[in-house]
């Protein structure tokens, strides 16, 4: 089956555990359909970077699934209708990540960043 991952935003006005259990919802919709959560992660509240329906911060959610696509279609179906959900991203992935997200990661363990060539090159620019 296709591997997908998903990141659904909820209203910040939710308790953790009611967001928590909005992934535990559309998990058994996607098991119902033929599908399984391999993977899933709570990000918590965080703030985005424009409002959305006056929210300014959401509770972020993370699922990795192997469904077929009429499943994670009814998934997202559902997602949309659902009044505490605010937004849906599914991507379609060749393979699943082993570990957490970036997102769960530590800073030290997420490995240098290296560099993005745009410092010590400000003095050519200058004349």
């Amino acid at each position: 089956m296709p591997l997908y991952e998903h990141v659904f935003i909820s209203r910040q006005d939710l308790s953790p555990a009611q967001a928590e259990s909005l992934v535990e919802h559309f998990g058994t919709v996607l098991a119902d359909n033929g599908g399984k959560v391999v993977e899933s992660e709570y990000w918590g509240v965080k703030t985005m970077a424009y409002k959305i329906n006056k929210n300014r911060k959401g509770h972020y959610a993370f699922l990795k699934t192997d469904a077929p696509a009429p499943a994670v279609q009814e998934m997202e179906r559902l997602m949309r209708l659902h009044d505490d959900v605010m937004r849906v991203l599914t991507v379609k992935v060749e393979a699943h990540e082993d570990g957490p997200s970036v997102q769960m990661q530590k800073r030290d363990e997420r490995g240098d960043r290296g560099d993005r060539g745009d410092r010590g090159d400000r003095g050519d620019r200058r004349r």
